[in-house]
């Protein structure tokens, strides 16, 4: 499974584990130690992930970050947990006293939903205030896993990070500065505007007019963004769409779930040890969740029926009849391997069969 996979998996489960986790320490458990895995380190390998590191603050001694990224023995990345509940803002300057005793070049704060990185971009070896990465991993994008892909271990580079570190932290406040004056325009950026348009005399009448039309210029140009990438998913749908599957009537809306594509990670992380990840695909039905090979509906390795109050996943046999199997959870999807592995044995063999020249007699 690639780490995008494993990313993305992990986010399938934080929203259900969430009403379980009643402490902080059950939030680190569930949520924060599974993402230090997913960047590659052993979180139970003290010389790479020390739990409860000391990091004495003057005379304050005992002063402990819940977790430190090590490296050659010294700490790189300083990790403060805090319940999922818990904002973060209260709990920088926390973070903040650990960073400049210790020679780590990060910081990390999390509540297992939200993850805040810092460094000291503003002045060294002092953490800034503000950090320079930042996502909810229930709504992570994928430029923010390029990013965070930086931080894994197989491609952990401070010198890298750094600079791109910088970057980064005015890009996110400058998409937050643009984002608050399309949400409420200030005197400046109404004024701005206002001048490339309009030939008269910049009065605060003329501004206050201006005002509503800027702010509604934004959310038409917003809008037909949205509406372009839209069209153009749908037009890309289509394409791969089976002739006879469409018709003049519009199709019923289909809602992807979390649950369907959580299975749809694990499956994809048990058949990829034989066949290219990149060939596993999906579709979704009002009826069932398809898991495909090539998205070639004549290569189904298997539905899953999860919608309904009891959940099951079919495989089709060679005389394409679904053979089901009860399952309780997801994590029973295991049990199935080895019938799963068989279905993509036999498409690989049709495949095979298919693409050889016919004897000649």
């Amino acid at each position: 499974m690639d780490f995008k996979d494993q990313i993305l998996q992990l986010a399938a489960r934080v929203e259900k584990l969430l009403p379980q986790l009643q402490t902080e320490e059950a939030t680190k458990n569930a949520l924060i130690m599974p993402f230090i895995q997913v960047l590659g380190y052993d979180v139970f390998n003290p010389f790479e992930v020390n739990p409860e590191f000391v990091a004495d603050i003057g005379i304050k001694k005992g002063e402990k970050v819940d977790y430190a990224i090590m490296k050659e023995g010294e700490p790189t990345i300083l990790i403060e947990c805090k319940h999922h509940l818990e904002k973060l803002d209260p709990h920088n300057s926390q973070l903040f006293r650990y960073f400049h005793t210790t020679k780590a070049k990060f910081g990390l704060l999390s509540n297992g939903l939200n993850y805040r990185f810092y460094t000291d971009l503003d002045e060294k070896n002092k953490m800034d205030s503000t950090p320079f990465f930042e996502f909810n991993i229930t709504e992570i994008k994928e430029a923010e896993i390029v990013e965070l892909k930086k931080f894994h271990k197989s491609y952990f580079d401070i010198e890298s990070i750094t600079n791109t570190a910088s970057e980064l932290k005015y890009l996110n406040e400058l998409k937050n500065l643009i984002t608050q004056e399309v949400v409420n325009p200030s005197e400046t950026f109404v004024s701005f505007f206002t001048r490339q348009v309009y030939p008269g005399v910049l009065t605060a009448k003329v501004k206050e007019q201006f005002a509503p039309i800027i702010k509604r210029s934004f959310s038409l140009l917003i809008s037909d963004a949205i509406s372009e990438r839209l069209k153009s998913a749908l037009n890309q749908e289509k394409q791969h769409e089976p002739e006879e599957l469409v018709t003049a009537e519009p199709a019923p809306k289909i809602v992807t779930t979390e649950e369907e594509l959580e299975g749809f990670y694990i499956i994809k992380a048990l058949l990829r040890q034989h066949v290219d990840a990149k060939r596993i695909t999906y579709r979704d039905t009002q009826s069932y969740f398809s898991i495909l090979l090539d998205d070639n509906n004549r290569k189904t390795v298997c539905r899953l029926y999860l919608d309904g109050s009891k959940k099951h996943m079919a495989i089709l046999d060679e005389a394409k009849k679904e053979v089901r199997y009860d399952i309780q959870s997801l994590d029973e999807i295991y049990k199935h391997t080895d019938a799963l592995l068989a279905v993509v044995a036999r498409i690989e063999k049709n495949k095979s069969i298919n693409s050889c020249p016919s004897s000649i007699f």
